[in-house]
């Protein structure tokens, strides 16, 4: 079942050209592909969750000039950039990745990374998590 999720999740929402299809009605239906990932942004490969996965969805919105605290994600986490400017470090390598609207991030999983609103607009983030059922995605550096 997860690989029958995760299949249908990348193959809706990352096909690799616009596709158009009819509604029931018979009305045009127009499917703009945003992103097609195979790594994390750190450029590891994708790994799921083994059992029970659940997948959460929330909105983020992060105020310009904050920064948020050293984490890492035990499990796969996605986001789409919908407003600002992000800017994401890999505290252990300092490499560094700036997203702005319309990017979508494939975020560090078991990395501990820090993320700063670089820009003067509040970033606006949709997050997709993958997660063993009843676990947290979010671990904070002590």
């Amino acid at each position: 079942m997860r690989k029958i999720l995760a299949s249908a999740l990348l193959a809706a929402a990352l096909s690799s050209s616009t596709a158009n299809a009819l509604d029931s009605s018979g009305t045009p239906v127009v499917v703009t592909p945003l992103a097609s990932k195979t790594t994390t942004a750190s450029g590891r490969p994708i790994t799921l969750p083994q059992k029970n996965v659940e997948v959460q969805v929330s909105a983020y919105q992060i105020a310009p000039g904050a920064t948020l605290p050293v984490h890492k994600h035990p499990f796969p986490r996605y986001a789409y950039v919908e407003a600002g400017t992000l800017k994401v470090t890999n505290v252990e390598t300092g490499n560094s990745n700036t997203y702005k609207t319309g990017d979508f991030i494939v975020e560090m999983i078991g990395q501990w990374h820090q993320a700063a609103n670089i820009g003067t607009d509040p970033v606006k983030l949709l997050v997709i998590d993958q997660v063993e059922q009843g676990a947290k995605n979010t671990i904070l550096k002590q």
